[in-house]
């Protein structure tokens, strides 16, 4: 990964080689407390490092108060428009602020936004994407990598200008191609921490996708020090989504990796749905090992033969192997039985 700079929020620190952190944000209302502190948890309890919340009215930023004082995450208040609502979740007790360049306001707001951020010794998010780029930069450049990026950098550089240098950027499209060469430009650029992201990235499945393409290329490239996955669902989905992604990338090795062939007519016993039962049950799991469900014994143990523990199944019987090498068979109707105690033994061990 590419050294950038290391900012703090909340003492959740971001960049600087520091773990990939994964974000995400709230879809209620803020100033209903009650539904946002329970969310925030479930978000936790799922695995989220920073949270955001959306701050739309005084309401919202004066309970941010409240929120922050029972929850156990870093707080993000999430601006657009007024600076005063900035400065108001700030005063409150946010541990970050992310403003959108093309609406916040000119170098005045800014200033009122830095001066506040400083007192407080909190980091700022510059989050550029499609919709808020500036009038001077599209007319310039049009809508691509050039304009976002320029867009996302001036604004830093007013913020600097201001004496805040704990910034991290995000330059969000929807076009997953757009979002891989806007990062790719910007990483060139500077050495502060880059939140990833594909924004308005869809419904569950489309979002999934274009996430893990987008986050993923870019991880692979050594770009990127936090993530959040923009899912039109439950946002405890979108953590679920952001640890496949950093595990497909090879960058969170604490969990048990569950590897499943796709079948075919030589499969004869009910290896799909064993392959989800023994995904959900290894989900606790933070320790790192390899299980294989495999459709049929023409293959499977050989194209798993580096997983801890294997089954594959045949002619009325599984087999159970351990790197490759076959230990016992077992008929197919105690298969889920006897797969899932071989399991709970070799991670409990």
């Amino acid at each position: 990964m590419k050294k950038t700079k290391k900012i703090s929020v909340g003492g959740v620190y971001i960049g600087g080689g520091e773990r990939i952190k994964i974000q995400s944000m709230t879809t209620t209302k803020t100033s209903d407390v009650e539904k946002t502190v329970e969310q925030i948890a479930a978000l936790e309890r799922a695995g989220c490092d920073i949270v955001r919340v959306a701050v739309s009215d005084e309401a919202d930023a004066l309970a941010v108060k409240e929120v922050v004082s029972k929850i156990r995450l870093p707080l993000v208040a999430d601006i657009h428009f007024s600076p005063k609502l900035a400065v108001t979740a700030i005063e409150n007790g946010a541990n970050k602020v992310r403003i959108n360049p093309g609406n916040i306001g000119g170098e005045k707001e800014i200033k009122y936004v830095a001066d506040c951020v400083k007192a407080h010794k909190i980091p700022v998010r510059v989050g550029s994407n499609t919709g808020s780029i500036e009038k001077s930069f599209l007319e310039k450049y049009g809508k691509n990598e050039f304009s976002l990026v320029e867009s996302a950098l001036y604004n830093v550089g007013i913020l600097e200008r201001f004496g805040v240098n704990d910034i991290a950027i995000s330059v969000k499209a929807s076009s997953v191609p757009l979002t891989v060469r806007s990062y790719t430009l910007l990483a060139q650029k500077t050495d502060y921490p880059l939140h990833l992201g594909v924004t308005e990235a869809g419904t569950t499945e489309a979002g999934i996708v274009k996430s893990a393409v987008g986050i993923g290329s870019l991880l692979l490239n050594g770009i990127g020090d936090t993530i959040r996955v923009s899912l039109t669902d439950d946002p405890v989905k979108e953590i679920d989504a952001a640890n496949l992604i950093l595990r497909a990338c090879g960058i969170d090795e604490a969990y048990v990796e569950v590897v499943s062939c796709p079948t075919c007519g030589r499969c004869s016993w009910e290896s799909m749905s064993l392959a989800e039962k023994v995904t959900a049950f290894v989900k606790p799991y933070k320790k790192q090992a390899k299980i294989a469900v495999m459709g049929c014994v023409v293959n499977g143990p050989g194209e798993a033969k580096d997983a801890d523990l294997g089954i594959a199944g045949g002619n009325g019987a599984c087999l159970l192997f351990k790197k490759g090498e076959p230990y016992k068979k077992v008929p197919a109707k105690k298969a889920e039985e006897e797969f899932l105690k071989e399991i709970r033994a070799l991670l409990d061990e």
